[in-house]
């Protein structure tokens, strides 16, 4: 016969597993001191669905024989409780530590936002804004109005419009220029990028029929030009910034496409993907091409990016002549593709940036971390390096290593960026895949987890983008803890 519920609740000691009947009913478990200031903390309904939860997985073991009264004394039930109201409401979106050697890692959330650009966040999102009203004149405004002169500035573009990605960019762009009539575009730059997004895909979507010209490597100016027919709505250049073709390959540039879209009354876009606003080889680092030149050369409308080289949130930034970014603004889909206020926020923030170029080294974190000194991040790795061998010890080495990262998100795919870090690795050859996958795992379960890559036998921390290191070494005992 099993115990009674209150010897169980207050932990008494018996040596066969408990019955299912001598569980505390959840009335009696909110009752109990340490709970009651869960409930005082975190509210009755929280507390008393994790509380069900958590009998119910009780009862099953103990329905199993397999529940110990150790498991149901009050003392293990406060604390399991409180472990799974802190676990349900644990964010699932967390800052972590990007040690990878990828400086914009799309699975790690890409560009990091300016000191400013949160400033201004946290000062509009917790007031009323002017998102779309004109202090002007007292009526309703328009919320590109906020960007608009911002990167007309900057890019030489006659207007501009933003939605949520540069996919989106591209899908309505093509779709508010070319919905029912062909698109032309070399079938050297037929791209994919992320999630399976294929420029095919995206014509098809915006209702437009793609017409390829040319070959994968080799791509003349008469074959854009035999192509154009009376169907012919849109000339259209993607920048393959997420891959090269190397070797014998001809394209043609905007500078040249451009004559043979406007004699035949067409306007030509061209999308840039990464985008980046400033010429990046002034600091060593290698040439992206700029909204500004391609507006230059002819294009009327020029696509990119506001998260990768730009170094600000998610957006799909459009510029380009009044008459094409006209339609484009006016087009239903629009609407559907616009920017909420907190991103919108953060792109004029970062786009203000550009105005004081001298400090942009200093004020903007994604060209920060690409022009930072390999001499300063090796003097890291040595520093680093004592402390992260004792919390690995005995079972991995540590040494300090020359690294090649790269920029990331499809950015420059071809370069590399040289950088150092720390190898960590097995002293036990047997099983060092295993090895290596316990601790990768254990890196990544710290509570400001630590995402490095495994290359070569060993798991590679490169600290590139290690600006602050008191988090990281804070953490370094938990992680001996985790490993021994």
């Amino acid at each position: 016969m099993g115990r009674p519920t209150e010897s169980v609740v207050d932990g008494s000691k018996a040596s066969s597993p408990v019955h299912p009947k001598d569980l505390p009913a959840v009335d009696r478990l909110l009752r109990l001191p340490a709970v009651a200031a869960l409930v005082a903390e975190h509210g009755h309904t929280r507390v008393a669905t994790e509380a069900r939860s958590l009998l119910d997985g009780l009862r099953t073991q103990a329905l199993a024989g397999a529940l110990q009264p150790a498991e149901v004394a009050s003392g293990a039930l406060a604390d399991a409780l409180a472990r799974r109201v802190s676990e349900r409401l644990a964010p699932r979106m967390r800052a972590v530590l990007n040690l990878t050697g990828t400086v914009i890692h799309t699975n790690l959330g890409r560009s990091l936002l300016a000191d400013s650009a949160l400033q201004h966040l946290l000062a509009l999102m917790t007031s009323p804004n002017n998102l779309e009203y004109s202090l002007e004149s007292g009526g309703r405004g328009d919320r590109d109005s906020i960007v608009e002169e911002l990167l007309c500035t900057l890019t030489g573009a006659q207007a501009a419009t933003v939605v949520n990605n540069n996919a989106a960019a591209v899908l309505l762009t093509i779709a508010a220029m070319a919905r029912g009539k062909e698109v032309i575009v070399s079938r050297g730059e037929l791209v994919e990028i992320g999630g399976a997004f294929r420029m095919p895909d995206v014509m098809s979507s915006a209702g437009a029929t793609l017409v390829e010209v040319g070959t994968t490597n080799r791509t003349h100016p008469h074959d854009y030009e035999r192509a154009i027919t009376e169907r012919t709505a849109l000339l259209m250049k993607v920048h393959t910034s997420n891959y090269a073709v190397q070797g014998f390959t001809t394209a043609v540039d905007e500078a040249d496409l451009a004559p043979i879209a406007h004699a035949r009354q067409l306007p030509l876009a061209t999308d840039l993907g990464s985008g980046s606003l400033v010429d990046l080889a002034q600091w060593g680092l290698p040439r992206e091409p700029l909204p500004q030149e391609k507006l230059a050369a002819g294009c009327d409308i020029v696509t990119f990016s506001g998260d990768k080289l730009l170094g600000g949130p998610q957006a799909g930034l459009i510029v380009g002549s009044k008459e094409a970014v006209g339609r484009i603004r006016k087009f239903p889909m629009k609407r559907a593709l616009r920017m909420s206020k907190l991103p919108l926020a953060a792109l004029e923030a970062t786009l203000m940036l550009y105005l004081r170029p001298e400090r942009l080294t200093q004020d903007l974190p994604t060209l920060r971390l690409l022009t930072r000194p390999t001499e300063a991040i090796r003097a890291l790795a040595h520093t680093l390096l004592p402390a992260v061998a004792h919390a690995v010890a005995p079972r991995f080495e540590v040494g300090v290593v020359e690294l090649m990262g790269q920029i990331g998100s499809g950015s420059l795919p071809v370069e590399k960026l040289p950088s150092a870090g720390l190898a960590l690795a097995p002293l036990q050859k047997k099983g060092a895949g295993r090895a290596l996958d316990e601790l990768a795992t254990a890196l990544r379960q710290l509570p400001l987890p630590v995402i490095g890559r495994v290359a070569d036998d060993r798991l590679l921390l490169d600290l590139r983008c290690l600006e602050d290191t008191v988090p990281f070494t804070a953490q370094l005992a938990a992680l001996r803890e985790r490993l021994a």
